[in-house]
């Protein structure tokens, strides 16, 4: 079993088994902050801190009949100690939250994490009704004024689904363009769908652009950088030349709504295709603006 579950499952057990949905998310957000390594990452949700993983990793448990779901709650239903499995650090960790917070109610814990951490509460449908006004400028002061028009371009290797969805949010980031050819990935979070859904949850628009995408058998033999240049140097004649008419849709998107990004595996910007499509779009007639990679 991943470590991280069993977290989750010792959460549920110092709270003698059982969590509404909202308060588990909390406390959860509420141990990681006292995490060296995170066992989860988080984003701005609509109730405030949201980890899809941890979310995701209950859906899987009650599929081993682990843990039982209802509409509100997480329910754990295995015997096993899990608390006496971890790391002393995290058993320490465990057990000051269920000291230090486990008195509150749900609401109680949406107002705490709020008021001490604002910026997972930009995205809250209830930060109005639960803060004072002080409180909510704070709020909306996470995000400062950033609306010049930038073309951004991200990866997603080496982090997880929330660390780049907020790496979004924190550039202001208004349409997420997925340029690969076939959008799956074993990763979890960053197939099309999953990819979709989490960034309407934060209110960025998600659109696919498999057009400019490079097709998956023309990466396998990629082990040296004199093997993606050569790539590159194929994609930009064959690829970026038939496909104008899709950059020039994406650039009138980047006009539109000022800040998109262009989207693929690769960390390493040197290594993925999306530089040379930024820099295709960016010899069109028209640009004037920045490009930056995040």
């Amino acid at each position: 079993m991943y470590y991280r579950r069993k977290i989750l499952l010792s959460l549920l057990q110092i709270f003698d088994n059982r969590l509404d949905k909202i308060s588990l998310q909390k406390l959860l957000f509420l141990l990681s902050r006292e995490q060296e390594k995170k066992s989860y990452h988080f984003v701005p949700y609509k109730f405030g801190c949201f980890s899809f993983q941890a979310n995701a990793d209950l859906v899987t448990l009650s599929k081993y009949k682990l843990v039982e779901p209802s509409t509100k709650y997480w329910k754990k239903t295995d015997d096993t100690d899990y608390l006496e499995t971890l790391k002393p650090k995290d058993k320490a960790v465990l057990r000051h939250i269920k000291t230090q917070y486990g008195s509150l109610d749900k609401d109680e814990l949406i107002r705490l994490t709020y008021r001490q951490y604002p910026f997972f509460a930009i995205n809250s449908t209830i930060a109005n009704s639960v803060l004072t006004t002080e409180e909510n400028q704070k709020v909306k002061n996470q995000l400062l004024s950033k609306d010049t028009t930038v073309l951004f371009t991200i990866g997603y290797e080496g982090i997880s689904l929330e660390q780049y969805i907020n790496k979004l949010i924190v550039n202001n980031v208004k349409v997420l363009c997925d340029v690969r050819k076939n959008p799956l990935s074993m990763k979890y979070g960053f197939s099309k769908k999953q990819l979709s859904i989490a960034c309407d949850g934060v209110g960025i628009e998600y659109l696919h652009f498999p057009e400019v995408g490079i097709e998956s058998d023309k990466r396998r033999e990629l082990k040296t950088q004199e093997d993606y240049d050569k790539l590159f140097e194929t994609y930009k004649s064959d690829t970026l030349s038939k496909t104008m008419a899709k950059q020039k849709e994406i650039l009138a998107l980047l006009e539109s709504k000022k800040r998109i990004a262009l989207t693929c595996f690769e960390a390493n910007i040197r290594q993925c295709h999306r530089k040379h499509l930024a820099e295709s779009i960016s010899n069109m007639e028209g640009f004037v603006y920045e490009i930056k990679h995040i």
